[in-house]
């Protein structure tokens, strides 16, 4: 049996049972010592990248379970770092404070370049495959698209408040960026056309794209998350779930765009049908111990062979079966 087909197969098991209960962690590994201030998993699961106060920023092979770079800002007595993201091919990471950003090669350990932000606060980063392209979103409501490769720079002025979440496309051609506006804008890197315009009855926090160009998911603070069409724009579900209110702290689409995985700040951790909005199976991340309260915030997932790892603000990798 292929592992499509044996992931296939647990899905429908899952579907069967309806499952709602919370399963353990099968495996933790602890990457920061008294929990991290930003996480980021690359998509195969092969990397994880950790920002924390004892460790500056670590990049840890998790195949091999062990620490492979050490990394940290140029000038920082202190890690402020609270972004951190691996580039679609997982070839590179970048990383941001409020006010700067540094961009690392996986391969090598070396940074590849530190910049600069004196207009505003950074509220979120992205960047492209092989690292030519860096997209991020300010506090002062600009989106801000630079090929670091020729230096061109291309401003997004489409949001009229504070941005809160961005995403790019692989290639950097496309952008999804959402803010206190109470809208998502899906727009060419290019030309800064608008495709599509997306609005909520609250503020946008978090927004997602397909790696495979198929959907866009984007979720405000309240009570909507909806999973769109990325060619025509029309909507394809929206996440069905009880809670009066919920917040997402991370997503990742998974197995070709067919599935979802989201993190919230309140250690939960969720997989969903992407057609249907429907809840598959959810876990609840393990709190630092000795923490008060029992808290934290998912920072990232991937779903690899049928199991999920998270990285959380406790500083543990941890690793998800799938009911079977």
């Amino acid at each position: 049996m292929t592992k499509g087909a044996i992931f296939l197969s647990v899905i429908s098991a899952i579907l069967l049972t309806a499952c709602s209960g919370e399963q353990l962690s099968t495996s933790q590994v602890e990457h920061a010592v008294e929990g991290a201030y930003a996480a980021d998993i690359s998509a195969d699961g092969h990397y994880s990248v950790i920002s924390s106060i004892h460790h500056g920023i670590s990049l840890w092979d998790n195949k091999k379970n062990a620490l492979k770079y050490q990394w940290s800002h140029q000038g920082s007595e202190q890690n402020q770092v609270f972004l951190a993201r691996f580039s679609d091919d997982a070839s590179h990471v970048v990383t941001a404070s409020s006010d700067e950003f540094a961009i690392w090669d996986v391969a090598t350990g070396e940074a590849t370049g530190f910049y600069k932000i004196s207009e505003s606060n950074i509220r979120d980063i992205a960047i492209s495959a092989q690292a030519r392209y860096v997209l991020y979103g300010l506090a002062n409501g600009k989106a801000v698209h630079i090929d670091l490769n020729t230096g061109r720079r291309l401003e997004f002025l489409g949001h009229s408040e504070k941005i809160n979440a961005v995403d790019m496309s692989a290639n950097g051609h496309y952008a999804l960026t959402g803010g206190n506006d109470y809208t998502a804008y899906f727009w060419d890197t290019r030309t800064a056309q608008v495709l599509h315009r997306f609005s909520h009855p609250s503020r946008v926090t978090m927004v997602k794209l397909e790696r495979e160009g198929k959907y866009l998911f984007t979720a405000d603070n309240q009570k909507q998350a909806n999973i769109w069409d990325m060619r025509s724009g029309q909507p394809i579900s929206r996440l069905n779930y009880l809670a009066r209110q919920e917040i997402f702290s991370s997503v990742r689409f998974v197995e070709q765009g067919d599935y979802l995985l989201t993190g919230s700040p309140s250690r939960m951790l969720a997989l969903w049908d992407s057609k249907s909005g429907q809840q598959l199976q959810k876990w609840r991340v393990s709190p630092r111990k000795n923490s008060r309260p029992k808290s934290a915030v998912v920072y990232s997932a991937t779903l690899v062979n049928g199991q999920v790892l998270s990285e959380s603000s406790a500083g543990l990798l941890e690793t998800w079966t799938l009911d079977n």
